[in-house]
């Protein structure tokens, strides 16, 4: 954490995500001056050359105002009931408002699942490249209707880093109703202090970026996860309050606003990006001082014989985060083992994955190609 270090130029694509709470400007309902406030920053920015890619939470805010249902209602098949309903409403607000700047929009809505599926990732990834060539805005949500696991997780925020993944963005922008990261909550410590930049994305980041809020389902933490995202793909990130006047301009300018996450990797050529499209936020595989030479140095495989520990839970196919025994975070690469299995096989040689196991997925926990140093 240190002083911050202003961009050289202005971004030349972005991805602004928009949360509830910025939205609804600390209502149950959508304010709209606030929404004509922030598309006016979004014309002025597009008028100055900056392509804008907006992710847009506030879906289910508009159907709750729709329906009238009451707040404290938060159960999982009323919440899709209600992004269902304020969908729609919420992209007729949008066009309306920037259609007095003459500027169409698209909606798209995507879930996990599209990014995860390498063709499914490529189709959307074409789709927000043509809309950006014909001058039209993409306005993504998740697809909460369907996506159950995300409705509850504070998607939104990881959404918009994959977002910023897969359009090769500059910049992301998470605009909150928060100033940006603190050394405490600064809801309960008033001697918390904002922390103006952040060059490594650790443990003690993500014990600072505490617990979620009450109106969004996303809180610091996951703000500070998408920001572990992104700029492991070459995107850096901002984390600011929404209110803030000219919040976009002067963020885009290079003034020092919220929290700034500079981008830890170049532009990663697009297998790569995939790859890092989802990482398993609390997975750990450590790997032994072998491993970690032939990783590190020979560009090999990760074996299981080299594994020593695995830590939380993932799927087969998940991106996961490989450390050396000293805790430096070495690599992230598709799994071939959830952690289950691979907690049975870690250590043993590859010949013994199938008599271990009674099945295997090939002799490697990662494969080189599939696999991303850091």
């Amino acid at each position: 954490m240190t002083d911050i270090t202003l961009q050289p130029a202005t971004p030349r694509r972005v991805v602004v995500k928009l949360g509830t709470n910025v939205l609804t400007a600390g209502t149950d309902h959508l304010h709209r001056p606030r929404m004509v406030e922030l598309v006016r920053q979004i014309a002025a920015a597009r008028a100055r050359g900056t392509e804008v890619v907006l992710v847009s939470s506030g879906a289910v805010a508009a159907g709750r105002e729709r329906l009238q249902f009451p707040p404290k209602r938060k159960d999982l098949p009323l919440k899709q009931l209600l992004a269902a309903v304020g969908q729609s409403r919420l992209m007729h607000i949008y066009e309306q408002i920037f259609d007095l700047y003459s500027i169409p929009v698209a909606q798209t809505l995507l879930t996990r699942e599209d990014l995860r599926d390498r063709h499914r990732y490529l189709n959307a990834r074409n789709t927000l490249l043509a809309c950006l060539l014909h001058g039209v805005l993409p306005i993504i949500n998740e697809n909460d209707v369907v996506a159950v696991d995300e409705i509850r997780l504070g998607d939104n925020d990881t959404l918009s880093a994959l977002v910023a993944n897969l359009v090769d963005a500059d910049l992301l922008l998470i605009l909150s109703d928060i100033d940006g990261l603190y050394s405490a909550d600064p809801r309960r410590d008033p001697q918390a202090t904002l922390i103006p930049e952040v060059r490594a994305i650790d443990d003690t980041i993500y014990a600072l970026a505490g617990g979620s809020n009450t109106r969004g389902t996303g809180g610091m933490l996951t703000k500070v996860h998408a920001a572990d995202l992104a700029t492991h793909s070459g995107t850096s990130v901002v984390i600011a309050s929404g209110a803030v006047p000219e919040v976009l301009a002067r963020v885009l300018a290079g003034e020092t606003l919220g929290t700034r996450f500079p981008a830890i990797a170049n532009r990663l050529e697009s297998r790569k990006r995939w790859v890092l499209a989802e990482t398993a936020r609390r997975s750990r595989v450590i790997a032994d001082g072998g491993a970690t030479r032939a990783l590190t140095e020979g560009g090999k495989s990760l074996l299981p014989a080299g594994v020593i520990g695995v830590e939380g839970d993932f799927e087969r196919g998940q991106t996961i985060r490989i450390f050396n025994a000293d805790g430096q975070e070495l690599a992230r690469g598709l799994a071939q083992y959830g952690a289950r299995d691979l907690r049975l096989i870690k250590g043993l040689r590859s010949a013994q994955i199938a008599e271990t196991l009674g099945y295997d997925y090939g002799p490697e926990v990662v494969h080189r190609d599939d696999m991303v140093l850091l």
